[in-house]
């Protein structure tokens, strides 16, 4: 309240810890409920993880995201989520989501505090990707390393269900089927750049704002709003059976 904020001595910076921290806590709760564990970690397809790090900035909650190197041969100067393919030393998903995020952008394992596992997605490549969410610091200062990393940069989550810029591209998905997906311009006003984010980063931004808000998005969603678990789980499961189906076709 503003009177706590009058009295001397701090009190603001204790609110706004205690508020951080009921925040936080509300965030878990609701992420625990959609954790998929390994749930789908049986699938026969090669395996990546992402990490979706929320951060509480401005008692709001922010997404990081990186640019991709113009020097990759797969998807250069695109949005990402720090992450990459699962390697031999890795025990799970979320090993694989530590590890790639403290080679690209040097954030260290211990500075994250995982959270769950969401419904994963399957990638142009037809990998199996596994996003990962965790909070890590908001004073966290990334070290991009260049090789695959050409920038850092924050979005508000709330982003993700009201964005400013936004509009739909058709694709062709990895089962062959053509369908839409969720493509938002963000305008960073601190270092007047702009982001275009989409694809599966978006899809995964998408869904992790709808778990946590609850709320309608601006746009339309493929979801049942009312069984998000259970629509997503679905509709996730209808993509790998239509790959399977084009996999069967191909041989």
């Amino acid at each position: 309240s503003a009177a706590a904020g009058a009295q001397p001595g701090g009190v603001t910076g204790s609110f706004l810890f205690a508020s951080r921290r009921r925040l936080k806590e509300t965030v878990r709760l609701r992420l625990r409920e959609f954790d998929v564990g390994d749930r789908f970690s049986h699938l026969p397809l090669r395996k990546a993880s992402v990490l979706l790090p929320l951060m509480v900035r401005a008692g709001k909650l922010h997404l990081l995201l990186t640019v991709r190197s113009l020097q990759l041969r797969r998807s250069p100067g695109e949005v990402c989520f720090p992450g990459g393919k699962s390697e031999a030393v890795d025990k799970d998903e979320i090993d694989t989501a530590l590890r790639e995020a403290k080679e690209e952008v040097g954030l260290e394992p211990e500075k994250v505090e995982v959270i769950c596992r969401l419904v994963p997605g399957i990638d142009k490549m037809n990998h199996l990707v596994t996003p990962v969410v965790g909070f890590i610091e908001d004073t966290f200062q990334a070290t991009p390393n260049p090789d695959e990393v050409s920038d850092v940069f924050v979005v508000p989550l709330e982003y993700f269900i009201k964005p400013l810029n936004y509009k739909t591209l058709p694709y062709k998905s990895s089962s062959g089927s053509l369908s839409w997906m969720h493509c938002f311009m963000y305008e960073d006003q601190e270092y007047k750049r702009s982001y275009r984010i989409w694809g599966l980063t978006a899809h995964f931004a998408v869904f992790l704002a709808l778990v946590i808000f609850g709320k309608r998005p601006t746009f339309k969603v493929d979801y049942d709003l009312d069984n998000l678990i259970s629509s997503a789980e679905k509709n996730f499961m209808n993509l790998y059976a239509s790959l399977s189906e084009r996999k069967k076709s191909n041989l």
